[in-house]
């Protein structure tokens, strides 16, 4: 009995700080006012994208870090950046013509999803020191029924998938 009852409150133990560990690195996002960014961040958006205008902001918490991703456009072309509090800029996506897609990307698309149209293509660049470098497409797919989904494909195109980050709203 004694052997059984410490496995179970050993069990138990595990289960808390799995649960209580899952809990502290959970995502938050809460959509915030454009004019409610931190200066740092705001400058960083005018720095790379003068006289842009932006469309949302969502301030988000992973793993205890503060990140805000700006959505907005320049000169009638869509773009998103993660940015750190700090104006630490992190990520910047651009959208790109569906048809400027490279062939291996649109044949991984294709042979994963056939029958679905890509509706928008976003090149997404990782930041590092303020040199921009290419990592993967994210895209929206539209399905049989009008259905919308977002994926992943690698440069590539040989790693495909699902977007793991919901969005709150249809893009």
């Amino acid at each position: 009995m004694r052997g059984m009852a410490r496995t179970l409150a050993i069990t138990a133990a595990v289960v808390a700080v799995w649960t209580a560990s899952s809990a502290l690195s959970a995502e938050k996002s809460e959509k915030i006012s454009p004019d409610r960014l931190p200066q740092k961040v705001a400058d960083a958006v005018r720095e790379r994208f003068p006289g842009s205008e932006m469309a949302s902001v969502e301030r988000e918490t992973e793993n205890g870090r503060t990140v805000y991703d700006v959505e907005l456009k320049q000169k009638g072309r869509k773009y998103e950046m993660d940015i750190e509090a700090d104006g630490n800029v992190l990520e910047i996506e651009k959208e790109i013509a569906v048809a400027d897609l490279p062939d291996p990307v649109r044949k991984a698309v294709e042979g994963k999803y056939s029958g679905a149209v890509v509706k928008e293509a976003m090149e997404v660049n990782l930041v590092k020191e303020r040199q921009e470098k290419p990592d993967h497409y994210e895209l929206v797919l539209e399905q049989a029924g009008h259905k919308t989904m977002e994926v992943i494909v690698s440069l590539d195109g040989k790693r495909i998938g699902k977007e793991g980050k919901k969005r709150s709203e249809p893009r």
